[in-house]
């Protein structure tokens, strides 16, 4: 099985998520998932929301990979930060603070480790799941990812 992995650097200004976002469309449409596909919707939301937790809570540049290949597509978002992602709790007003549950809820599979002198977190999204009409019930960011390289 042969995988196709696109990285970008990203750097640590939160303008630069949008940029992530645009060269991930590309990327994404490169390898035939079309932009108007739910699942494109998807992994762009999911890099949107990895890309931006990276940039805004540590400071420090990060990269963005995506791996195609295998049963779906896996998004990395490695940085500098040594600090271990953390769940918060935000309340209904706030404007912040959801974005690892949104991870939890969209992805089939995710989760984090430690990456050098930093980390990285990935998600997986299997491509038969979202042909099926969504994601799947269950989500496991215990359990061990597919092995892609």
């Amino acid at each position: 099985m042969q995988v196709l992995q696109v990285q970008l650097e990203v750097g640590p200004d939160p303008a630069e998520v949008g940029r992530a976002r645009r060269w991930a469309r590309s990327r994404l449409a490169g390898s035939g998932i079309g932009d108007d596909e739910p699942l494109a919707e998807t992994l762009i939301l999911l890099i949107s929301e990895l890309v931006t937790n990276a940039v805004v809570h540590t400071g420090c540049p990060a990269v963005l990979r995506m791996l195609f290949g295998g049963p779906g597509v896996r998004v990395e978002v490695a940085d500098a930060s040594d600090r271990a992602p953390a769940r918060r709790q935000a309340a209904g007003d706030d404007t912040g603070g959801r974005g690892l549950e949104l991870v939890d809820g969209l992805a089939d599979r995710w989760g984090w480790q430690r990456e050098g002198g930093g980390k990285q977190i990935w998600c997986e999204i299997d491509r038969a799941s979202r042909q099926a009409g969504g994601a799947s019930e269950i989500h496991t960011p215990a359990r061990e990812p597919h092995v892609y390289l």
